[in-house]
């Protein structure tokens, strides 16, 4: 009968571990058959403990594997970058908004491409006509814009590059502010019967 002393050693994908406890096991000579620690006799387990506390301090074991780091690095840097992406949303968020009023504002001298359209009647499209094309904000008084058409409107919806966007009608309609958006203009008449709807500034 011999004793052997061991320790245990558990191995995932992820880590190795190995606690620093010993653990005693008697082995039958020469069959090599492990006996049952409830078999011990009295004796047998007092010379284990005895022989255990003979021996060094031993050295427990944890790290991880290769695959282990890997998932631990890129874990790590998804935490990173959501702290990141937390701190910086008020900054960032602030950003956008400044950037969409920026846009939303309308000045003198801007050119815009959209449509038209002048009602006989309010509200009513039958006998009403319009265009597409380039229009320009020629001048702001007050809550009044003062808008004049491009000299070329296409009836149909045609790519802006084709559009002239450097000449403009001598006379210009004057309309108020329905929406402000930083894509999407709207002006209408006071009457109602003169509307522009703007999107891609020039």
């Amino acid at each position: 009968m011999a004793l052997v002393l061991f320790q245990r050693e558990s191995r995932t994908v992820l880590h190795v571990y190995k606690p620093e406890k010993v653990f005693p096991q008697y082995i039958e000579t020469p069959a090599g058959n492990r006996i049952p620690k409830r078999k011990w006799s009295t004796q047998m387990n007092d010379f284990a403990q005895q022989e255990i506390a003979k021996l060094p301090p031993q050295k427990g074991v944890r790290k991880l594997t290769i695959f282990g780091w890997i998932l631990f690095l890129f874990a790590f840097a998804l935490i990173g970058y959501a702290v990141y992406e937390t701190a910086t949303l008020p900054a960032q968020r602030k950003a956008y908004q400044q950037e969409m009023a920026e846009k939303a504002a309308v000045s003198e001298g801007d050119i815009y491409f959209g449509r038209y359209r002048i009602y006989k009647e309010k509200g009513n499209m039958l006998g009403s006509q319009g265009g597409f094309g380039w229009f320009k904000v020629v001048k702001i008084e007050n809550d009044i814009y003062h808008i004049a058409k491009s000299t070329e409107i296409s009836d149909t919806a045609k790519p802006k590059e084709q559009m002239n966007s450097t000449d403009f009608e001598q006379e210009a309609s004057a309309v108020k502010a329905k929406e402000l958006e930083a894509y999407t203009k709207q002006f209408i008449s006071e009457d109602g019967l003169i509307e522009f709807n703007l999107n891609e500034k020039k």
